[in-house]
C-alpha cells in the first residue's frame, strides 16, 4: 500500500465523511436491478461476487467459503470473485449499477463513513437485505449495529470494535516519571503541559487539516465523553454542554503544547513526530497499530504500549470508537441466500470472528469472545503485551455511534469553525451553536 493510498484508506475508515447521493436515484429500480431473474441458488455451485477496499476480507472470505464448502454436509460450494478499490468508489459503482438495472455485487463491504449514502433516498433499503432475523440468534451479544440501521432495520454488519485506547511510548513515559494509569484527561492535560515546557513532547494530537480529520479527533473524545452528534431517531444532538467540554479541552490542549497540532494524522508530519519523538501518545482505534504504527514506525517495536482511555472527570467512558465496515448482501440476486449463509457464518458464530481476528486483525463484534481464553492470552508482538487486557473492559465500557444521512453536511459545518477554536480565535461555545444552527440551515 503506497503513502497515498494508505492515508486516503485511513481518512475514510474514520468515523466521518463521505459525500452524500441525491435521493431518488434509484426510484425505479426494484428486483431485477438486483440481478433478479435467475433462479435463486439454493445449495449446490454458487459464485459470489464481493466488492472490498480491504485485502483482510478478501483472506477471510476466501478461506471462510472454503471451510464451509469442504464442511461434511455442507450446502453450498462456493466460488469466491473480488472486486477491491476504494470503499467510496464502489458504493458509487454499486448505485449506479442498480440503477441501471445490472452488474451489483452479491456483497459489499462499506466503510462507516460512507454509509450515509445508502440511507438517503431509500437507496439502502432497496439494494440490501434486511439482517434483523439473520442475527436474532444473537442480537443481544451483537456490538455495533446502530451505525448500519436504517429506521430501524439492520442492512449491513460490522466488522470490528475499532476500539479507541490510548497508544503511549512506554520508555518516554518512564524516562519522564509519567504514570501510565493516569485516571482522568485532565489529570493527564496538566502533566503533559509540562512535560511540553521542558521537552517540548506532546501526549496526544489534533488535526488542523480537512474537516474530516478534524472533526473524527474531536468525535472521539466527544463519543467518550458521553455526547454524540445524533440520538437513536437520527436527531442532532451536537448542542450540548459535553461537545462544548471536549472542544475547549482540546483547544486548551493545544495552546499548552500537551496536544500538537498536525495538518495531517496519518500523513508525513505525523510520521515525522512519531519519528522524532515528539508525540510519544495519541488516542486512536486499534487499527492504528497497524496501519499507523507498524506502518510507518516499525523500528519502534516493542516501545509502544496501549491503555484504557483517562476518564473525563465529569463522566463518560473507559473507552471509545472510530472507524469500522460494514457487509451489506444485495436482495433478490440469486446469490442472496449463499451470501447470507457465508455472511452469518463469518460474523455471527465464535469460529466466524476468530477467523476474521486471526486474517485480518478484527476485533470481535460479540461480547461474549472477549472473554474467550484464546483471545484473551493473545499477545500483539509490536506492543509486546496482552492487548485484550485492555480491549475486553473497553469493548464492555464502549459508546454507542449514531449516524444520519446528513452526516456530511454536519461535518462541513463543524469542520472550518473548530479549526478557528482550535487555533485559539473562537470560543469552543460559539463553534458548537454556529454549526448547528449552519446544519440546520442547509437541510440537516
Amino acid at each position: 500500500m503506497t503513502d497515498v493510498s494508505r492515508r486516503v484508506f485511513l481518512r475514510r475508515s474514520g468515523a466521518v465523511g463521505g459525500g452524500l447521493l441525491a435521493a431518488g436515484v434509484l426510484a425505479a429500480c426494484g428486483g431485477e436491478s438486483n440481478g433478479g431473474g435467475s433462479a435463486p441458488v439454493s445449495s449446490g455451485k454458487v459464485e459470489l461476487n464481493v466488492w472490498t477496499h480491504d485485502p483482510g476480507y478478501v483472506k477471510t472470505f476466501t478461506e471462510q467459503a472454503k471451510r464451509l464448502t469442504d464442511a461434511p454436509g455442507g450446502r453450498y460450494d462456493y466460488t469466491m470473485k473480488f472486486t477491491n478499490a476504494d470503499s467510496e468508489a464502489l458504493v458509487t459503482r454499486m448505485i449506479s449499477t442498480g440503477a441501471a438495472g445490472r452488474g451489483t455485487p452479491d456483497m459489499i463491504g462499506i466503510v462507516i463513513s460512507v454509509f450515509p449514502r445508502v440511507m438517503s433516498g431509500g437507496i439502502g433499503k432497496q439494494l440490501f437485505a434486511p439482517l434483523d432475523d439473520l442475527v436474532t440468534p444473537v442480537k443481544d451479544d451483537l456490538l455495533r449495529t446502530a451505525p448500519y440501521s436504517i429506521d430501524g432495520t439492520l442492512y449491513a454488519l460490522e466488522s470490528d470494535t475499532c476500539l479507541s485506547v490510548l497508544y503511549y511510548r512506554e520508555d518516554e513515559w518512564k524516562k519522564n516519571k509519567i504514570p501510565a494509569d493516569i485516571a482522568t484527561w485532565e489529570e493527564l492535560a496538566e502533566v503533559g503541559a509540562k512535560l511540553h515546557e521542558k521537552t517540548g513532547q506532546s501526549l496526544g494530537m489534533v488535526s488542523t487539516g480537512d474537516n474530516t480529520s478534524i472533526t473524527n479527533q474531536f468525535l472521539q473524545l466527544l463519543l467518550q465523553r458521553g455526547g454524540g452528534y445524533y440520538d437513536e431517531g437520527g436527531n442532532l444532538v451536537l448542542d450540548s454542554p459535553e461537545a462544548v467540554e471536549v472542544l475547549e479541552f482540546m483547544a486548551k490542549g493545544v495552546q499548552s503544547g500537551f496536544l500538537i497540532a498536525l495538518p495531517d494524522p496519518y500523513g508525513a508530519p505525523n510520521t515525522a513526530a512519531l519519528k522524532n519523538g515528539k508525540l510519544i501518545a495519541t488516542v486512536m482505534p486499534n487499527w492504528y497499530n497497524v496501519y499507523g504504527l507498524q506502518a510507518n514506525v516499525p523500528e519502534q517495536k516493542g516501545k509502544w504500549k496501549i491503555r484504557n482511555l483517562p476518564k473525563f472527570a465529569g463522566g463518560g467512558h473507559i473507552a471509545s470508537a472510530m472507524g469500522g465496515t460494514g457487509f451489506a448482501v444485495l436482495k433478490d440476486k440469486p446469490g442472496t441466500a449463499a451470501a447470507l449463509e457465508l455472511l452469518k457464518q463469518t460474523y455471527l458464530t465464535p469460529e466466524g470472528q476468530l477467523l476474521r481476528f486471526q486474517m485480518g486483525g478484527f476485533l470481535p463484534t460479540l461480547k461474549s469472545l472477549y472473554k474467550d481464553q484464546k483471545l484473551l492470552s493473545t499477545e500483539d508482538a509490536y506492543l509486546g503485551q496482552r492487548v485484550f487486557d485492555v480491549y475486553t473492559p473497553a469493548a464492555a465500557d464502549s459508546p454507542t455511534f449514531y449516524q444520519n444521512e446528513k452526516l456530511n453536511t454536519l461535518i462541513e459545518a463543524l469542520g472550518g469553525p473548530m479549526l478557528e477554536t482550535l487555533q485559539g480565535k473562537k470560543p469552543a461555545a460559539q463553534t458548537i451553536k454556529e454549526a448547528a444552527a449552519a446544519y440546520k440551515k442547509n437541510g440537516g
